[in-house]
């Protein structure tokens, strides 16, 4: 049987609930605080997230618009969106998700690589992982926005990832949360974890490219539900049940 020798995270919606009581807050006291009339409820925020990346998100919304920002503009808007979602960070408004806390700290203690891969910047993964302190171990490595051309779907974060870490794809595992990081993964080569977010209407059309796909990771007091893939025993995704999914996607 292929040992499973790295895992890789994608960050927002997967390891924490980040979208919609970090990022989406934080940019409308941006929007607020720098003039622009913008306001992003729950549900236009949900059909936003289709477009990978912060930045490029508001763009295309502001284009949308009738406003053509400049790279000043949006410089400034990153920089002041970033401050508030750093405040909301050391707030505790975001939560990590169920049974992260549990499976990251098991994969650590058993010697398995583990990899952020995100379509965020660097500044924000950051600010999450330093509030992650004592809380979860030190990952691996970090591939960011900041370190590919091009974001999810494509695939260039995680094969630079892979590249990096040093594995074959068949040895590593990704866990996603969204349809587009989900086509990033697989088109690297990677089985995949999914771990749903609900507002994400892509996933009805691309998670049958998962490996498996639980509801998420589960706790000892949240059992995960299995969607598709293999039965995990006891509503919790542990090593074991990882490396059965290695065998599965063969």
């Amino acid at each position: 049987m292929t040992a499973l020798e790295a895992v890789f995270w994608d960050v927002d919606g997967t390891l924490a609930d980040t979208e919609m009581e970090g990022h989406r807050p934080a940019f409308n006291q941006a929007f607020l605080e720098l003039g622009l009339p913008f306001d992003w409820n729950e549900k236009l925020y949900a059909d936003l997230l289709a477009i990978a990346g912060g930045i490029p998100r508001v763009t295309v919304y502001a284009a949308d618009q009738g406003i053509n920002l400049t790279d000043v503009q949006l410089k400034r808007l990153r920089d002041v969106k970033r401050e508030h979602y750093f405040s909301r960070i050391r707030d505790g408004h975001v939560r990590w998700r169920p049974g992260v806390v549990r499976v990251v700290n098991e994969l650590h203690d058993h010697n398995v690589q583990q990899w952020i891969v995100t379509s965020s910047g660097r500044p924000s993964v950051q600010a999450l992982l330093d509030h992650a302190k004592g809380v979860l171990p030190v990952f691996d490595g970090v591939v960011t926005s900041d370190d590919v051309t091009t974001g999810k779907p494509s695939p260039d974060g995680y094969r630079l990832a892979l590249k990096r870490s040093g594995i074959a794809p068949s040895c590593g595992l990704a866990i996603e949360d969204s349809a587009v990081g989900l086509q990033a993964a697989t088109a690297a080569g990677l089985p995949c974890l999914l771990t749903p977010s609900p507002w994400d209407k892509d996933l009805v059309e691309t998670s049958h490219l998962a490996t498996a796909v639980l509801n998420h990771l589960g706790d000892h007091d949240k059992p995960s539900r299995l969607q598709h893939g293999p039965p995990c025993l006891d509503g919790m995704v542990t090593l074991n049940y990882m490396q059965s999914l290695l065998a599965h996607s063969l």
